[in-house]
């Protein structure tokens, strides 16, 4: 053990009717040394009576704090703010974590305090079978930048990502007017800038993908938020490091475009003859899922 602390935060929004599963992996956990912070982003459900009955229980220690419906972003932001320990994990509500995840994590910190080009960890998220939702973390890796995890050790999955508190202050969600939703990756890309993470190949949290769930829903959200959709891709340009990936970039910039159907003018065009030549790798990109929805549909594969 050491002496850094951990709060579990979840953001929540009329989830009631599931909450239940996460607050008794909380209870079960082999190390009860957390704060549970509930960010509830405008439930009109019984969530804040479900909330009061645990912290009546006396089993956690459990902050709850209710905002106006502002989207995860902004709650993920309220949580930042309120945390007052300096390690921090997202934990959704529709979701819940296993027994040993605490204890891991805290086995895992003393390896990260000494480290100061670490921000935090990344490990395995997976389902109640015990199954990944993608690969295993690369082997002979033990830390790296979470965009090379994906684009250059060829990880693939859902991945559970604990930070230090004083990395995630430095680097809160943009708030756009009239739009509720952010994607992670856009706080995730800016602290790549600057830190790497350590890689723990073990699964600690357990995920499922529901149908009012963000993954099930993702075009429509981002259809409805496309400032925010718009800012992660356009980052994405800014950061690449080199010609193949900026290339890269602007071909899903372009692709994202259309697919939100963003009309605004194109800010971004310190490379004019790059977004000519990304304009073809972008068709392929805009029509891959459009292509596989309808083999979907007509059952060519499942």
């Amino acid at each position: 053990m050491n002496d850094a602390q951990l709060t579990i935060f979840t953001p929540t929004y009329n989830r009631g009717y599931i909450i239940k599963n996460c607050y008794e992996s909380l209870c079960q956990q082999t190390n009860k040394d957390f704060y549970w912070l509930i960010v509830d982003d405008g439930s009109t459900d019984n969530t804040e009576e479900l909330v009061e009955s645990w912290k009546r229980e006396n089993k956690l220690n459990i902050t709850y704090i209710k905002q106006e419906n502002s989207g995860k972003h902004v709650a993920h932001n309220t949580g930042v703010l309120n945390c007052k320990t300096d390690v921090f994990v997202c934990v959704d509500s529709d979701d819940y974590l296993t027994e040993d995840a605490v204890s891991v994590i805290y086995n895992q910190w003393e390896k990260i305090n000494s480290n100061h080009s670490l921000a935090g960890m990344i490990a395995l998220k997976g389902y109640a079978n015990g199954k990944p939702t993608g690969t295993r973390m690369p082997s002979g890796i033990n830390q790296c930048k979470m965009f090379d995890l994906y684009q250059k050790y060829g990880f693939k999955g859902d991945a559970i990502i604990i930070l230090r508190t004083e990395v995630l202050r430095k680097n809160l969600f943009p708030v756009f007017d009239g739009e509720k939703f952010v994607t992670e990756a856009v706080v995730y890309d800016k602290i790549d800038q600057e830190y790497e993470v350590l890689l723990v190949d073990r699964l600690l949290y357990i995920c499922d993908y529901l149908e009012d769930g963000y993954s099930r829903n993702i075009l429509k959200v981002h259809r409805a938020s496309p400032k925010g959709y718009m800012f992660f891709l356009s980052e994405r340009i800014n950061y690449a490091k080199s010609l193949t990936d900026r290339y890269k970039a602007i071909s899903y910039f372009l692709a994202g475009r259309w697919r939100v159907k963003h009309k605004q003018p194109i800010e971004y065009l310190d490379y004019k003859i790059l977004y000519l030549l990304a304009i073809p790798k972008a068709i392929i990109i805009f029509i891959k899922p459009i292509i596989k929805n309808l083999l979907i549909k007509f059952g060519v594969f499942k």
